[in-house]
Parts: C-alpha cells; sequence; structure tokens
C-alpha cells in the first residue's frame, strides 16, 4: 500500500454530519417526490458537478428504495443544472430480495415557471454489507506517489483555469505526471490520478463515491484541450464499502472521436480494493 499523509483537519466531520450530507439532504414532499436547494458550493464555473448531482438523486433512491447501497446507476444529463431549488421525483421499478430498482429524475425551473428535466437515472440498489468477502481480480491499485509529493489547487500560484467553487469543498492532491496541463506542457496521455478526499474530513461512503468518480479535472486537459467537459452520460459500479482514509483516483481516455470522449474511472481505498468503478461520455468542445 503507497504512504499516504492524512490532510490535517481540526475536527473531522463524520458521515451523516458533514458539509457534504447537509448540501445533499432532500425534503419529502410526497411519496416519491422529494424537494433540494442545489447548493453553489458544488458548481464548476456556473454548473452544478455532475458527481453532485448523482449523489443527490442517490441519496433519494436510497430513501424510496427498501434497499439503501448503490450497486449501480446510469445517469444521462439532459440539462445543465444550476444552483437553486430543484425537485426529484422517483419511482420503484422492481424490488427483490437481494436487489431493487428505481429510477429518478431532478427538475428545474426555467424563466417562464415551466419544469425542466436535468438529469435522468435508472438504478438497482441491495446490500453491500451482505455481499461475500470473495475477491478475484486482475486490477491493482495506481501508482500515485505519497500524498506530500503531489498537489493540490491550493499550490498553485494563482486558480487553475476553470477552478470552482467544488475545489474548496475537496481534498485533491493530484499526481504530478498528470500535471502538465498546468504548467502549459498537456503529456498528450488521457490520464489524471489523485488522492481524494473531502475537505471537512468525512470518510467515503457509497453515497460519496458517485461523487469521487467525477471530481477530478477532466482528462482532456492532458490531451491538450481546455474549456468545460460536460458530462452526456455516466454509469458508476459501487463494489464495496470503503475503508477509511483517502482515495486514490484514477481516470483514463483512450478515445477522443467526433467531439466526444470516454473516461474509464477506477476509486480504491485505503486497504488496497477497488471500490467504485465508472464510465462516462463526455463532450469536447473543439476549436
Amino acid at each position: 500500500m503507497p504512504e499516504a499523509a492524512s490532510a490535517p483537519t481540526a475536527s473531522r466531520a463524520t458521515i451523516g454530519d458533514s458539509e457534504f450530507d447537509r448540501d445533499t439532504a432532500l425534503t419529502l414532499r410526497e411519496p416519491g417526490v422529494y424537494d433540494i436547494d442545489l447548493s453553489a458550493g458544488w458548481t464548476i464555473i456556473s454548473a452544478v458537478n455532475g458527481g453532485y448531482l448523482l449523489a443527490v438523486l442517490g441519496r433519494a433512491l436510497a430513501d424510496a428504495l427498501p434497499h439503501g447501497d448503490p450497486f449501480t446507476i446510469s445517469a444521462h444529463y439532459l440539462t445543465a443544472s444550476q444552483p437553486g431549488p430543484a425537485v426529484v421525483r422517483t419511482e420503484v421499478v422492481r424490488t427483490g430480495r437481494t436487489l431493487s430498482t428505481g429510477t429518478a429524475s431532478l427538475f428545474q425551473y426555467d424563466e417562464q415557471g415551466r419544469e425542466v428535466e436535468r438529469i435522468r437515472v435508472l438504478a438497482s440498489y441491495g446490500d453491500l454489507g451482505a455481499l461475500p468477502d470473495d475477491v478475484r481480480t486482475t486490477a491493482e491499485p495506481p501508482a500515485i506517489p505519497p500524498m506530500d509529493h503531489c498537489f493540490g489547487p491550493e499550490d498553485g500560484p494563482a486558480p487553475v483555469s476553470g477552478s470552482s467553487a467544488i475545489a474548496d469543498r475537496l481534498m485533491l492532491k493530484l499526481d504530478p505526471s498528470t500535471l502538465g496541463w498546468a504548467l502549459g506542457q498537456p503529456s498528450g496521455k488521457g490520464e489524471m490520478r489523485a488522492w481524494f478526499g473531502l475537505a471537512d474530513g468525512r470518510d467515503a461512503d457509497p453515497l460519496s463515491l458517485l461523487l469521487a468518480v467525477d471530481a477530478l479535472p477532466p482528462t482532456a486537459f492532458e490531451i491538450g484541450i481546455s474549456g468545460w467537459v460536460p458530462t452526456v452520460e455516466l454509469t458508476v459500479h459501487i463494489r464495496c464499502r470503503p475503508a477509511p482514509g483517502p482515495l486514490r483516483v484514477s481516470i483514463t481516455t483512450r478515445n477522443l472521436a467526433g467531439g466526444f470522449l470516454e473516461e474509464d474511472a477506477e476509486v480504491w481505498d485505503s486497504a488496497d480494493r477497488l471500490v467504485a468503478q465508472s464510465r462516462q461520455l463526455a463532450r469536447v468542445r473543439l476549436g
């Protein structure tokens, strides 16, 4: 296991009592319908981060379904979400002994007061604690230097292009070998690796893993493309409950074509377990 220096925190937040929990909390209006005020603290430029949105919908489905842990969740991002009031509507599709399936959509209002659907998900939930402890894998944790040899937004001489409010809520330490873009010398490889956590010290859980897979700078930066890279579709698989401590996140892109790229992410916990995987399709602004 690689050496990790824990980020110092004066008072560590706990699961259920942290900024992430407060900002993803929903108010039940009626069965299957929830109200939330999307926080501006999780924005990238002016748009709300897709991983934060997925965690909001994931929390709604955890309440609506008889099982509490996301196993797989697929989201289609239809229009960009903005900070402010939103409504989440859920529907139970099927319930079984070990898995339950449901859908959820998040809506906001346009200037004429009409509902606009922002994101729609289909997910299956279960009990991660009931899974057998039998792992047979060829996957290996990413090789990332110790945390004190990596760099975060606070280490730069000035805010990085595209920096945002969300950066203040994350403990993000990027592998120097994937930071060429920040120095004007992108490597040309679609890779991004980092130590990841929440800035208030809250440990990871299945819901925060939905944020972790979409919280690093886009791999497009290391390909030499700057600017916003909006997510079109994102599928996340949660494999087990993460152990306490910082996570390691590795994201790769192998193919950019026609103005779209894929990003494959792996999230590893402090016990060297692969706790989450994802793939997303994102649009790239070319030219």
